[in-house]
């Protein structure tokens, strides 16, 4: 696997507070078409994949946000917080108090930007990790997972391994913005938010999107 220096991630984003989660400092892109294009060189082939890994999605900011409000879901757990991308959800499971957290993603890129956003938060016991979706699912108590069911390949992949680790007693929580792969008849709604996107353009105001903390019964 591809193994990305930190110093690449802090050249090509800019730290914000997600509005959302003011309480966490994240690195997102400062300039999407010049980020993909430095990863592209930094890969050495033009296939790579978008740099989902730089920007405040909205069901990452969701969980984080229920997690920071409700720290007793977490608190003295160990937590996976599965398509972690820039480790948002991580960040935040830490701060209230995880025992230990799994950060977990496919993208090399965004396994390096967690260790750079846990360093720049404060957050130590956060161990980023590769795909899980192949084995079994982890000696976990709870899995956070946003923003994962983007389309219909990805929601096949998770829901199963979600539904294995719930019957092996892990609680699932799973935050997305209203997308239509999301079995929304199978889950339970704990919680709503109005989510500000962190890429507002300056000709408008930023976008804002109606997400959903949802459980696994």
């Amino acid at each position: 696997m591809l193994t990305v220096p930190p110093e690449f991630v802090r050249a090509h984003t800019r730290p914000v507070r997600p509005a959302l989660v003011p309480e966490v400092e994240l690195l997102v892109a400062a300039d999407v078409v010049a980020l993909w294009e430095a990863m592209e060189t930094q890969h050495g082939r033009t296939s790579t994949d978008p740099p989902f890994w730089a920007a405040a999605w909205p069901g990452g900011q969701a969980l984080a946000r229920y997690v920071l409000d409700h720290p007793e879901l977490v608190a003295g757990r160990t937590v996976l917080d599965l398509g972690a991308g820039s480790g948002l959800v991580a960040v935040a499971a830490a701060r209230a108090g995880a025992a230990a957290v799994l950060a977990s993603d496919v993208d090399p890129f965004a396994l390096t930007a967690v260790t750079v956003n846990a360093e720049l938060n404060g957050t130590p016991g956060i161990t980023p990790v590769g795909d899980v979706l192949g084995d079994e699912p982890p000696d976990v108590g709870v899995i956070l997972a946003g923003d994962v069911c983007y389309d219909r390949e990805m929601t096949d992949r998770v829901l199963p391994f979600l539904d294995a680790a719930r019957a092996g007693g892990a609680e699932v929580l799973i935050g997305d913005p209203g997308r239509i792969y999301l079995p929304e008849d199978r889950l339970a709604a704990l919680a709503v938010y109005d989510v500000p996107d962190t890429e507002p353009s300056p000709t408008r105001p930023a976008a804002v999107r109606r997400t959903t903390v949802w459980r696994l019964p």
